[in-house]
This record gives C-alpha cells, sequence and structure tokens, in this order.
C-alpha cells in the first residue's frame, strides 16, 4: 500500500498535506542535504491549511513521524523511530488535555466575572485579571443580532482577537452575555467603540448596537449596560432606522416619562381625536413619523411611506382639522412631535391609554434602577 495512504489511514491526516513533506524527506535521504527554501515555505503553507482544516497539531507531527518510519531501510533506525513517534504523541496528548482543562476553566472564570461585572459584583483584583482598571471611566456597547448569540460563539472570540491585537489585552472585554455581544472599553480609548462595530458589521448581518455613556468604577459599567440595552429597546420600540442608537442621544425620552401621567393626557389630549380617522390613527401617526423624520420635507417623507406627496399633504391636513394642531406651526409642530414620541412609548394605540392611566411613573427606558 502507498506510504501517505497508509499514514493518512493510521493518522487522519488527509494525504495531500503530506505529500511535499514525503518529497523532501526522500530527497534530504538521499543527498544528505537539509529542506531548502522553497520545499520548507510549501510545508508552512501545508501546516496552515491543516490548521484551517481543524487538523490537530499532534496528529500532524504523528503523520510526519510515521512517514520517516516507514520509509527507512535500516530496521534499528525505523524503530527509533516509533519510540519516538509514540513517545512524542504521548507528550502531546497529555499537553492538549492540560492545555483544553485550562481554557475551559478560563473560560467559566471568565462568564462568571462578566455575570458579576454587569450585576455590580465584580472586585477589583477580579478586573484586573481579565485587563479592566476599574478606577477608570468605561463606555459599554452591547450588540444584540437577529439570531442570540451563544457566550462561545466563534464570532465572540474572532471579534476579541481583532480588537486585543489593535488595543491589546489590558484594554478591552469582549464577551457574550444573554444572547448579545458585550465590548466594555475605557471611555479614553474612543476609537474602540467605532472599532468594535466595524467589527460586528463585517461578522454578523442583522443587528442593532446600543452605547451607553461613560461611568467610572464597577457601578459605572453596570450602569453603562443597561444605558447600552435600554437605547437598544428604544430603538425597537420607536422603530428607530438607526442601527448604531447612543443614549447620550436618547435621554429625551426618560425625562418624557417621569412623568407618566403627563405624557398619557398628552397623547390622549392631542392625538386622542385620531381615533375618529378613517382607518384609524395609525396611518396618520406613521405620516407625522415621515414628516418630521424628514426635517418637515414631504417628498422626502413621501418616500418614506411609499405614497405620493399629494397623500402626505392631505393626511396632515387631516390631522390639523381632526386634533387642532398643524405640524407647520412651530409650537404646535413641538407638541405634536412630542406627543408622536409618547404615543409610541406607550403603544399607542395599540394598548389603550385608559389601561396606563394609573401607572406610578416608574417607567425606566435605561434600565437605570437595577
Amino acid at each position: 500500500m502507498d506510504v501517505l495512504v497508509r499514514v493518512s489511514e493510521a493518522t487522519g491526516v488527509p494525504a495531500d498535506l503530506l505529500g511535499g513533506y514525503l518529497s523532501a524527506l526522500a530527497a534530504s535521504v538521499a543527498t544528505g542535504r537539509l529542506p531548502d527554501r522553497a520545499e520548507t515555505d510549501a510545508l508552512r503553507a501545508c501546516g496552515t491549511l491543516a490548521a484551517e482544516r481543524g487538523v490537530p497539531l499532534r496528529a500532524l507531527a504523528d503523520a510526519c513521524l510515521l512517514v520517516a518510519e516507514l520509509t527507512q531501510a535500516t530496521p534499528g533506525t525505523a524503530a527509533v523511530l516509533g519510540a519516538v513517534r509514540r513517545g512524542l504523541s504521548a507528550f502531546a496528548e497529555g499537553y492538549e488535555e492540560a492545555h483544553l482543562t485550562a481554557i475551559a476553566t478560563e473560560e467559566g472564570a471568565r462568564r462568571e466575572f462578566v455575570d458579576d461585572l454587569l450585576q455590580g459584583r465584580a472586585d477589583a483584583r477580579q478586573a484586573e485579571h481579565f485587563g479592566l482598571r476599574l478606577a477608570e471611566a468605561y463606555t459599554v456597547t452591547v450588540v444584540r443580532a437577529a439570531d442570540p448569540l451563544p457566550p462561545d460563539a466563534p464570532v465572540v472570540r474572532r471579534i476579541e482577537r481583532a480588537l486585543v491585537a489593535r488595543f491589546g489585552s489590558h484594554n478591552i472585554l469582549v464577551a457574550g452575555r444573554d444572547g448579545m455581544l458585550v465590548c466594555a472599553a475605557p471611555a479614553s480609548l474612543a476609537a474602540a467603540t467605532g472599532e468594535f462595530t466595524h467589527q460586528v458589521r463585517s461578522s454578523l448581518e442583522a443587528w442593532r448596537a446600543g452605547v451607553g455613556r461613560p461611568h467610572h468604577g464597577p457601578g459605572g459599567i453596570v450602569t453603562s449596560y443597561r444605558e447600552a440595552v435600554g437605547a437598544i429597546d428604544l430603538g425597537e420600540r420607536l422603530g428607530l432606522r438607526a442601527q448604531v442608537l447612543k443614549a447620550a442621544d436618547l435621554l429625551v425620552f426618560p425625562v418624557l416619562l417621569r412623568d407618566h401621567g403627563a405624557i398619557v393626557d398628552l397623547v390622549g389630549t392631542v392625538l386622542g381625536p385620531l381615533e375618529a380617522a378613517r382607518g384609524g390613527p395609525e396611518p396618520l401617526l406613521s405620516t407625522l413619523e415621515a414628516v418630521f423624520a424628514s426635517h418637515g420635507n414631504h417628498t422626502a417623507a413621501a418616500r418614506r411611506l411609499g405614497v405620493s406627496t399629494r397623500a402626505v399633504t392631505y393626511r396632515l391636513e387631516r390631522v390639523r382639522r381632526l386634533t387642532g394642531f398643524s405640524p407647520v406651526d412651530p409650537t404646535q409642530r413641538f407638541t405634536l412631535e412630542t406627543a408622536v414620541l409618547g404615543a409610541r412609548l406607550l403603544d399607542w394605540p395599540a394598548r389603550p391609554l385608559d389601561g396606563q392611566a394609573g401607572s406610578d411613573g416608574r417607567h425606566d427606558p435605561f434600565g437605570l434602577r437595577g
């Protein structure tokens, strides 16, 4: 049987990865010279290919030694090589087992630390072990993908390696938590958030990111994390188009909801009359949103809605007649826009306002109350 076939069957290493090695070995036996630069480069390329195919290094070393064992003519030499191969394989197996155990232990400790950190229970020594200096202000960015990401997803490690390669291991923490991807970086390292979202954009298809504000200490990381998650939640509730949402840009919404009764009253008073419209209030609400998002440009709003400009003008006139508020008047426009935002935050008209009037005002869209 051909040597490469025997070796492949014995070790599981594909025969095409070993052809160059067999040729180099045969040339060395025949001439007494070591492999030259071209042969070494070819072997290095095969090593890279083996890694990409998931061939263990131990199996590759075992295959190389077995090739040497099978191609030696002297029985004594073959026996020595056989002993070396088996000894090296045993050493490598024990080494790999210890390495995998260490990795598993570290990953378990890392997941526990991330949970402690994002619940405010981490201490300084834990943080320093994983590369964080809690005396600094940190900004947390959270990514929510279309499909939940497991903590050990390859994309998590890949993005972490890319960030560590650029910023160093003692600046960045990237981890998976609750199906999301979390990145904590010093606020002084402004480029880290941009690089993180760049790596996410290159690795995931459907996703949305929230960026918390910078805060100091372990509690600051918790606060920034909750702000980031809250920004994503607000973006989904409000139908915001931006893929990256900054908590600092959305601070008006906690203000709106701080007095829940007042915002319910505003929505009911200003927009309640739209329930009398044919087809209900939703088409008129969507039109107001599109006009506000287009800075009053009716043509751009019509494109957003997929209707004619005339339809937009007609709908705005219906809003004016039903509510008495015109989006053209600056003061009335502000009232209308605030009411529309409040309606989206209250999920009106899907949820009736009379069922929300008794709220105690404790809405917390950024999750700041733990």
